[in-house]
């Protein structure tokens, strides 16, 4: 004590307390920007009642056109970043319809797409590549009758994604070949029918914003 003025000397825990109490109130504060910036993210979920996925594959008679009516899908937008953006979608095979039912059974079969053992088909993306201001393309895998190949989504922006809450697409794919999923008929079936290998995508995507 020096003129009648006390002086606190910090102990050895006080000090060690007060460094413990800084480093976690550090790691607090950086823990929080990352919480931000994730959450910076916007959310889309499909709306299935203003989307349609679509195909049509040719055949003798004609071409066949079909869609699949029950579907889910998120799309989760970086809007700094788009390519670190992601989409992933499920569809339920069982609702295939290509407006004649005993098509549509004879397509849910085991001799095709075998819905009892395979009852949807999933679209995981793995990379975003933009291709102009308003387009671009999703890579990605699709899992379907059990078989699981790349696929590349060209994806056009119908309206912009904005302060809204909602926002179209339009999707196009390379066409997809039967075989390479093991989608197949019975030789005989495949014979007389005239069926092509090759089967086109069509897609428009309607998705609202996630509260």
């Amino acid at each position: 004590m020096r003129d009648g003025v006390k002086r606190c000397v910090p102990t050895t825990e006080a000090l060690t307390n007060m460094k413990t109490l800084l480093r976690f109130s550090a790691v607090s504060l950086v823990f929080a920007g990352l919480c931000a910036a994730a959450s910076a993210n916007e959310i889309y979920k499909f709306d299935s009642s203003g989307s349609t996925i679509g195909f049509s594959v040719h055949q003798f008679l004609g071409t066949t056109h079909g869609k699949f009516t029950r579907f889910s899908g998120r799309i989760e937008l970086d809007r700094e970043r788009p390519e670190n953006s992601s989409v992933t979608a499920q569809i339920d095979v069982r609702s295939i319809d290509t407006r004649i039912k005993r098509r549509d059974d004879h397509l849910r079969s085991a001799e095709f797409f075998n819905v009892e053992k395979f009852p949807s088909m999933t679209f995981k993306s793995r990379g975003v590549k933009r291709t102009g201001p308003q387009s671009g393309d999703i890579l990605g895998d699709l899992t379907m009758h059990g078989v699981t190949r790349p696929i590349t989504l060209h994806v056009k922006l119908l309206t912009p994604m904005n302060e809204t809450s909602r926002t179209r697409w339009a999707v196009s794919t390379d066409p997809i070949t039967r075989r390479d999923s093991n989608l197949m008929f019975s030789p005989a079936t495949e014979a007389i029918s005239g069926i092509s290998q090759t089967v086109a995508i069509n897609i428009e995507i309607e998705a609202r914003r996630a509260e």
